[in-house]
């Protein structure tokens, strides 16, 4: 049995209300289960269609997304989340970068290493590098003035906490936002890069070990092993090549907003609703939403 779920953007317009009875329809699938009025409804489905593919790329154009997944299992125990253009809207070495007066320079890279054209690790330090001498007090002021939440990810952790999952804030990014960000959004932990400071100024350098792409996966690993659970009960989300291990390996990986190279290998693909549709694709109801 396999579940469909359609999602728009909440802060868009809904959705043709004809369109979801005509797809179950043309599927033989099951009653329509609307999750959100007019921006999330479900529907059972005995088999995969053959021409999902195309279905998909035709709601595109209508700023639908369409996941088909299992209907099994579908209801997970941890969430594995990327930061930087995923729980939040903005790279925070970017930003960092921009009050540096490196940004332009620092954001190309920043581009390339995300779409998988660059190793994150030799990305990583060609930009910290040139973000030696500034003062450590500027993380803050950052952090205040450029970082804002990405919409539906407080409503996303609080939900499933509620619910009993582990919630878990893995990015590449570093720990100077990291904490405040997990701990504004209520996760119960975090793990990023540390940037090496001096003299209250960054050296430019990264404190090793690196977070990148595998330990990303090694994350999910120890996650799981510590509570007695396996991949299968991870929702992982992620925007670049870095998450690909995580979101390859979760029992549901999700491209949020994705860069295209991401995309090209993630089936799960959100590029129109916001981080409350990880738990539409979960059957959570708008109704069960906390926070």
């Amino acid at each position: 049995m396999f579940v469909a779920t359609l999602i728009t953007d909440p802060a868009g317009p809904r959705f043709d209300p004809d369109m979801p009875p005509a797809l179950r329809n043309a599927w033989g699938g099951g009653d329509l289960c609307w999750l959100a009025p007019g921006q999330a409804v479900e529907f059972t489905l005995y088999r995969e269609p053959g021409n999902a593919a195309q279905i998909w790329a035709d709601l595109q154009g209508q700023r639908v997304d369409l996941v088909i997944q299992p209907a099994a299992g579908r209801r997970k125990r941890v969430l594995l989340a990327d930061m930087d253009s995923t729980m939040i809207q903005q790279e925070c070495i970017d930003e960092l970068a921009a009050a540096a007066g490196v940004g332009e320079r620092v954001a190309a890279i920043t581009a390339r290493a995300m779409n998988g054209e660059l190793d994150f690790e030799a990305a990583l330090d060609a930009r910290v590098a040139l973000l030696s001498g500034l003062p450590e007090g500027v993380i803050a002021h950052v952090l205040a003035s450029r970082i804002t939440m990405m919409p539906g990810g407080a409503q996303l952790v609080a939900t499933m906490r509620a619910s009993g999952a582990h919630a878990a804030l893995v990015s590449g990014g570093f720990t100077a936002f990291a904490g405040p960000v997990a701990a504004r959004l209520g996760f119960d932990e975090h793990r990023a890069n540390t940037l090496s400071v001096q003299d209250g100024r960054l050296t430019g350098h990264v404190v090793r070990p690196v977070l990148g792409r595998e330990a990303k996966l090694t994350a999910l690993d120890d996650i799981v092993a510590q509570r007695g659970l396996g991949r299968a009960d991870v929702i992982a989300v992620g925007d670049g090549m870095n998450d690909l291990a995580m979101l390859t390996h979760a029992g549901t990986g999700v491209a949020l907003h994705a860069k295209p190279a991401l995309q090209a290998q993630v089936p799960v693909r959100i590029n129109h609703g916001d981080l409350t549709a990880l738990l539409y694709l979960q059957g959570y109801a708008q109704a069960d939403f906390v926070g």
